[in-house]
Formats: C-alpha cells, structure tokens, sequence
C-alpha cells in the first residue's frame, strides 16, 4: 500500500520518520538544539532552522499524528496540483507557520522586556548573559522572576514538527475540495471539510494568543493554514481538479 502513495508525500513521510528515528538513536540534545526552529533573536537561532525544523518531532504521537493527516490529504493534493506547486505549497506552509509563529513570540518578547525594564531590571544584560539582580520588594522580585521564566520559554525552547506545512495541506484540500467530508473523532457522521477547518482556526487562534497550551505552538498551525488557504486560492481557478 505505500508504494502506492504518489513519490513526493511517500518521501516526504519517509524523511520525517528517518529523521525521527536517528535523532531519538542519537538522544543528543545538541542535535536536537542545532536543527530545532528557534526564536530568529535568540542565540540559538540558525538559518537553516526553518526548514530543519520541520523534519524533528516531540514524540511517537507527534509524527504519527503529522504524518497520518499527511497521508490522508497530500495524495490528493499531489496528484491535483503537479509536484511543483504541491512542494512549494508544503514548504511555504511551513514557513508560514514559522513566521507567525515568532510575529508573535517578538510581540511576547517586547512587552516583556518593557515590563522588565519598568522595574529597572537590566533586560540587555541578562540576555548577553551578565549577571543581574531583581529589584523591589518581594511581590516585585516574584513578577519579575515570572517575566523572565516567560522571557527563557520564548527564547530558549524551540519550535518542532511538520504540522504547520501540514495544516497548509488541509488548507489547501479545504479550498479545493470544500465538498468533501471526514471522519472526526467523536462525531458519528461526516462532516464536510469545509465546516471544519473554520472551527479549527478558530479554537487554535484562540489557543495561540493565551498561551501555547500543552506545549503545541497553535499560532504555527493557523500560520501554515493561512498560506496554504491563499495558495490553493491562487491556483484554484487555473486548476484541473479531479473529482
């Protein structure tokens, strides 16, 4: 049956789980540090972060979940749209998810810092790595130390996983194939897809904003959709769409 998957999804899938599969043989945090996407301001950063970090996942669940959803849409895809456009529309999804990603990290970053600084906290030192003292009282000290909790979450844990170029996948069938119906899991019937990707923005928005619950980056996932929606929006009058 995997032979039958059209050549770039079966390689794209055989790449994340080979990648998977040596970096956990490794277990090398420092593998893992130099080809995770991190925040573009932090010292950890590194270029070509924005593609590598598309191939690492967080665990069993995390690939078996990407790449299942990658299976269940991107033949289709493939086949509809010619190996050109459906590379460019995975790899610009992922990207676009990177991207919002840390438009909002900065965002985080720089209304933390000017709440640092409000309490003469040295902000620039502590980030060239100097040592710094809290000042104030001790309601003082424990904000400050919660800012700066927050301030290390951003810039040193990374971004990881392919489901921003993957939601830019599902976006993208949306678009083209808005007709067509799922299964979810706990509803008894199919639903068309095109009720169901709204709802899924929505909820992962409303995620992203108040905090990446669960460690999941939402705003990734609303990134990736939103470049795979204008993609398949652009392509949609000039494509041969096989029903």
């Amino acid at each position: 049956m995997f032979n039958n998957i059209p050549p770039l999804t079966r390689n794209l899938i055989i790449i994340n789980v080979i990648v998977f599969i040596v970096v956990n043989i490794l277990n090398n945090n420092q593998v893992d540090a130099y080809l995770a996407g991190f925040y573009p301001f932090s010292p950890f950063f590194h270029s070509w972060q924005i593609i590598t970090h598309m191939f690492m996942h967080g665990s069993i669940m995390h690939i078996l979940f990407n790449m299942l959803t990658l299976f269940s849409f991107g033949p289709i895809l493939e086949q509809s749209l010619g190996d050109k456009k459906y590379l460019i529309l995975y790899f610009l999804s992922g990207l676009g998810a990177f991207f919002l990603f840390n438009v909002w990290n900065f965002i985080e970053v720089e209304q933390i810092k000017s709440s640092l600084e409000g309490f003469g906290f040295d902000v620039n030192g502590y980030l060239a790595g100097d040592s710094v003292q809290f000042k104030g009282n001790s309601e003082a000290v424990l904000t400050q130390q919660g800012l700066v909790e927050s301030l290390k979450n951003i810039i040193a844990v990374p971004m990881v996983g392919a489901s921003g170029a993957i939601f830019g996948v599902i976006a993208a069938f949306a678009t083209l194939y808005p007709e067509a119906k799922i299964g979810i899991m706990f509803i008894p019937v199919p639903v068309k897809v095109k009720y169901v990707l709204p709802v899924v923005i929505i909820v992962s928005i409303g995620l992203g904003v108040t905090g990446n619950v669960g460690g999941i980056a939402h705003l990734a996932h609303v990134g990736g959709a939103i470049v795979g929606f204008i993609l398949a929006k652009i392509w949609k009058k000039h494509l041969y769409r096989f029903n």
